[in-house]
C-alpha cells in the first residue's frame, strides 16, 4: 500500500461517502435558518399577547395616551392632538387649580361629540386597542382645565368681566382662546367638597361645568371621576410640549378656607390664647402668698 492510511492499516472511505458527508454538512445551516424562522413565527403570537397585557397594565395604572376629539381646549390643545395622561400623580398630590385633567362623564355629562358604537366584537376590540394608544377617542372621556376645587367660591364675572375664585380675579389671556371672553354664562357656585369646577379653554364652544349647572353638583364633577392629569402633548411632533399650570393659578389669595386651612386658622388663633394664658399663670405664681398658720395656734404659739 502506497498511501499513509494504507501503511497504518486504516481503511479508506469510498469517494461516494465523502460526497454525501459534504452535502449533509452544507445543508445543516439552511435547516437551522428555517428552524429559527419557524420558531419566530411560533413565538410571535405570544409576544403580541405579552405586549397587549403590558399595554393594558400601563394604561390602567400608570400612563395612558388620549386623543383630543373636539375643539373645546383650543388653542392649548387642538383637535386630533394626542396627549399623555399621568394616572399616578393624584396619588401623591391633590388636584390643583390650573391642571388639565381627563375625566369620565359616563352616567353624567352628555358628550360633546357623538361616537358610534362598534358593530361587532372585533371592531370593539380594535376600538379598545385604539383607545389604549390614543388613536381613537374614549367613550365619554372629557378633557378640561380645573378652575375651582372643593370649597372654592367660583363666580362670573367681576366688573371687568373676569372669573373670580374666592374673590381673586383670574388673568386668563395666556391660555384662553383668542377673541373669547372668560364666560358668556353667569354662574356663582360654592364647589362642593370632593368636586371640581372645570372649563374648556375655548369657552365659546366648550360644554363644561357651566352647561351642567342643573345637574347634581351644580355642574361640578366628582374628583373620583378624574382619570389623570394631561402633562405633555406627544403628537403631532411639531406641537410636542408640556402642559404647565398657568401663573394666574399660583396667586396665594386663591386658597379657600378649606382642607387644611381651618387647622391653620385655628392654630393661628390658639397661639395668642396660649401666650396670654402662660403670661397670666406666670403673674399668679410671682405674687407673694400669705404665710400659713402653725397647727398649734396663732403666731407660732404652742
Amino acid at each position: 500500500m502506497t498511501s499513509e492510511s494504507q501503511e497504518h492499516g486504516a481503511p479508506r472511505r469510498p469517494v461516494e461517502d465523502e460526497v454525501d458527508v459534504v452535502a449533509e454538512e452544507t445543508q445543516k445551516p439552511a435547516k437551522r435558518g428555517k428552524e429559527k424562522k419557524g420558531s419566530f413565527w411560533k413565538e410571535l403570537p405570544v409576544l403580541i399577547v405579552v405586549a397587549l397585557v403590558l399595554a393594558l397594565v400601563i394604561k390602567t395604572f400608570v400612563i395612558q395616551a388620549f386623543y383630543i376629539p373636539s375643539e373645546s381646549m383650543q388653542n392649548t390643545l387642538l383637535k386630533y392632538d394626542r396627549v399623555l395622561v399621568n394616572k399616578l400623580v393624584y396619588h401623591t398630590r391633590a388636584i390643583e387649580r390650573g391642571d388639565v385633567v381627563v375625566f369620565s362623564g359616563i352616567d353624567s355629562w352628555d358628550g360633546e361629540f357623538q361616537l358610534e358604537e362598534p358593530s361587532n366584537p372585533i371592531a370593539a376590540f380594535f376600538r379598545w386597542v385604539g383607545t389604549a394608544f390614543g388613536v381613537v377617542p374614549g367613550e365619554k372621556d372629557y378633557i378640561k382645565r380645573v378652575i375651582g376645587v372643593g370649597g372654592d367660591h367660583v363666580k362670573c364675572c367681576d366688573s371687568k368681566g373676569r372669573i373670580t375664585v374666592n374673590g381673586v380675579p383670574l388673568t386668563e389671556e395666556s391660555y384662553l382662546y383668542p377673541g373669547n371672553v372668560p364666560s358668556d354664562k353667569f354662574f356663582d357656585i360654592k364647589v362642593p367638597p370632593g368636586h371640581l369646577w372645570v372649563m374648556g379653554d375655548h369657552r365659546s364652544v366648550s360644554l363644561d361645568s357651566r352647561a351642567h349647572q342643573g345637574d347634581p353638583g351644580g355642574g361640578s364633577i366628582p374628583e373620583g371621576q378624574v382619570i389623570g392629569r394631561a402633562f405633555v402633548i406627544v403628537w403631532p411632533f411639531s406641537r410636542a410640549g408640556t402642559l404647565p399650570i398657568p401663573d394666574t393659578f399660583t396667586q396665594p389669595g386663591l386658597r379657600a378656607l378649606g382642607g387644611s386651612a381651618p387647622f391653620v386658622a385655628g392654630f393661628a388663633l390658639a397661639v395668642p390664647l396660649v401666650l396670654i394664658r402662660r403670661r397670666w399663670l406666670g403673674r399668679e405664681r410671682s405674687m407673694p402668698r400669705p404665710a400659713a398658720a402653725s397647727p398649734g395656734g396663732r403666731d407660732g404659739e404652742s
